[in-house]
């Protein structure tokens, strides 16, 4: 570390490299929360539904996914899916794998409890007019659950947002893995780490506030 006094401008001097780092961030957190939406919305109907060995191993998946940290289930597929498929496919699209993966079965809770906040009398009423239960699912459940989860589903994708320097141990170079080269090459690892935290706090806090935004709207 350099005995001189802080240089900030080492920051806008590697605004490129580190724009290249928070555009894989950025990717992963979108593709993630994607992809782990539309899986857990398909484990969530499954844990739901009535056919019983359907359920069970839906409840398995969440079960096994939420009881290990998240960076196990990185190495898991980042070593595995090149095996399974015979082929490499990188690291970034092992790491976004591991992630959906993963992800999924929190979402799958968090819809899960949506689907059953709906009130029953809804559905019940729904059915009446003819619908199928896809259609009622479709049509009453969700859109009702969505706007509840709303909230919750923010908050989660702060984390995955934060977990997402976790692409490191696979050595993909994330917003946060950019700022630690420039640390340890140019010895400014104060200037560095302050100017990530100000961005992970920056953006972290403008999700919460569209959170509790959501959860006002809610409520008027």
């Amino acid at each position: 570390m350099s005995s001189q006094g802080m240089d900030w401008g080492i920051i806008p001097q590697n605004l490129p490299w580190l724009w290249e780092g928070m555009q894989l961030t950025l990717a992963l957190t979108a593709l993630a929360n994607l992809g782990g939406m539309l899986i857990g919305t398909a484990l969530a109907v499954a844990r739901l539904g009535r056919f019983r060995p359907l359920a069970l191993a839906a409840a398995v998946y969440v079960n096994v996914f939420r009881s290990v940290p998240i960076v196990l289930a990185v190495f898991w597929f980042y070593f595995m899916v090149p095996v399974l498929l015979g082929r490499p496919i990188g690291a970034f699209w092992s790491v976004l794998i591991a992630f959906v993966f993963f992800e999924a079965a929190y979402f799958s809770e968090i819809i899960r409890a949506g689907i059953q906040g709906v009130r029953s009398g809804q559905v019940a009423a729904a059915r009446a007019t003819g619908l199928t239960g896809w259609q009622v699912l479709r049509h009453v459940v969700l859109p009702q659950a969505v706007r509840a989860m709303t909230p919750v589903l923010m908050t989660r994708a702060i984390v995955i947002f934060q977990d997402t320097s976790l692409a490191v141990v696979v050595g993909l170079t994330d917003f946060l893995t950019a700022a630690n080269v420039v640390a340890d090459r140019d010895g400014r690892p104060i200037e560095m780490y302050a100017f990530v935290a100000i961005v992970y706090f920056v953006l972290s806090s403008l999700a919460e506030l569209g959170a509790r935004w959501s959860r006002k709207g809610q409520r008027a």
